[in-house]
């Protein structure tokens, strides 16, 4: 019994055992006995499971960017071919490492730095077809290739956040603008609305001015028959006139309003108001 001895193997796992250095089997999970006395001796062990590997490697783009890119590579042990993968390498990380920046150093060379953003997964395909066709003959199967990150310099991530934000506030500015075009055209079709309707408001006050005017003229004229149109007429001007000055009167916004008091300031504002009348008038007929 002193000449054997046991060795337990985890599940997911195996161990090589050579015999005076020579490969005699592989132990699998579990309980497994090696004979000294024949020169069988435990020569190391793998592990079946899915393992990881995560590289950084840097490289410059086709516009002389220089770029970090992180490629993380999932691989796993292939169980008929454990004897390859035990004996044919002797650093499986690294050799799989120096697959990836070969790779990675072939393909983003031939993009410019924003293009590499948008080829993550043609970079990441590329990597995986070459582990693939590399590590196969050496009993490995990649699983998966991811491109985690892609890191510029820092200078470099600067200026494209500075155009980034450059290109938002134009267009921030274009937008401001525009809506400040068209705040200023709907005012001055408001205002232009406003107008027009002020306008016709103002005409039709104005008619409706004369037309009481007709009518009270003719219905002093009736009443009274010794007094002509004309002194009717600028009695209405003169009462229009009066309640103009009551209205300026009354207003909180009136400050003074000089108005004469000799006993001949009514014939000269009814002179004034008549003359001013015939005035516009004149200049009316002049001008058609």
């Amino acid at each position: 019994m002193g000449n054997v001895f046991c060795t337990c193997v985890d599940q997911s796992s195996i161990q090589v055992i050579e015999q005076f250095g020579k490969y005699r089997r592989m132990a699998q999970p579990g309980f497994n006995c090696v004979c000294c006395c024949i020169g069988e001796a435990v020569a190391g062990g793998m592990s079946l499971r899915i393992q990881q590997i995560d590289c950084r490697c840097e490289t410059k783009t086709k516009d002389n960017v220089f770029v970090e890119v992180n490629v993380s590579v999932q691989y796993q042990i292939q169980k008929e071919n454990l004897y390859d993968a035990f004996y044919k390498l002797t650093d499986t990380r690294a050799q799989i490492m120096a697959y990836v920046f070969d790779e990675v150093r072939a393909q983003v060379p031939k993009i410019s730095l924003d293009e590499v953003f948008l080829a993550k997964e043609e970079i990441a395909l590329a990597i995986k077809a070459e582990l693939t066709k590399s590590m196969s003959g050496f009993g490995y199967q990649i699983i998966q290739t991811l491109i985690t990150d892609i890191e510029p310099a820092a200078k470099v991530k600067t200026a494209m956040n500075e155009i980034n934000a450059a290109q938002r506030l134009r267009l921030a500015a274009y937008e401001q603008s525009e809506g400040e075009k068209i705040r200023v055209v709907k005012a001055a079709e408001a205002d232009a609305e406003a107008k027009y309707l002020a306008g016709q408001g103002i005409a039709r006050q104005r008619q409706a001015i004369m037309a009481g005017l007709k009518e009270s003229v003719q219905s002093f004229q009736t009443d009274v028959t010794e007094v002509g149109s004309k002194d009717v007429l600028t009695l209405m001007l003169l009462t229009q006139y009066f309640d103009a000055i009551k209205e300026i009167g009354t207003t909180g916004k009136s400050t003074t309003v000089f108005v004469p008091n000799n006993p001949g300031a009514v014939a000269d504002m009814a002179s004034q108001i008549r003359a001013g009348i015939l005035e516009g008038n004149a200049a009316n007929i002049n001008r058609r």
